[in-house]
């Protein structure tokens, strides 16, 4: 029988989560990309808090979500906060997803403003 995507997707996340571990002087950006939206995250997994958000849906949505420009603005949006936080340095976790379009996008753009992973 074969897997589905969603369940490979999941043995992937499995795979790298066990080396993958935010802490408190450095800690995980995730990210999470569905159909029409992609969300970011830092978390600090040692205390099991989210320390920093943001996404395409929301308070401040943006335009064009579901595509590589909104991943570009999600990527800056999370840098800034990061960085006003005092977060300059994280792990990075692509959740299983593959490192490219729209997870790249995010990553590069939040490496161009200033975050270290």
């Amino acid at each position: 029988m074969k897997a589905t995507r969603a369940v490979q997707r999941k043995r992937r996340q499995k795979r790298v989560r066990k080396n993958v571990n935010g802490s408190t002087d450095v800690p995980r950006l995730n990210v999470f990309r569905s159909a029409k939206h992609i969300y970011a995250q830092v978390i600090d997994d040692a205390k099991g808090e989210t320390l920093v958000a943001a996404s395409t849906a929301g308070k401040q949505p943006v335009e064009k979500s579901g595509s590589i420009k909104g991943a570009k603005k999600v990527g800056e949006m999370i840098a800034e906060r990061a960085k006003a936080k005092k977060i300059e340095k994280v792990v990075f976790d692509r959740n299983g997803f593959k490192f490219h379009g729209r997870i790249k996008a995010l990553a590069d753009a939040a490496r161009e403003k200033g975050l270290k992973f």
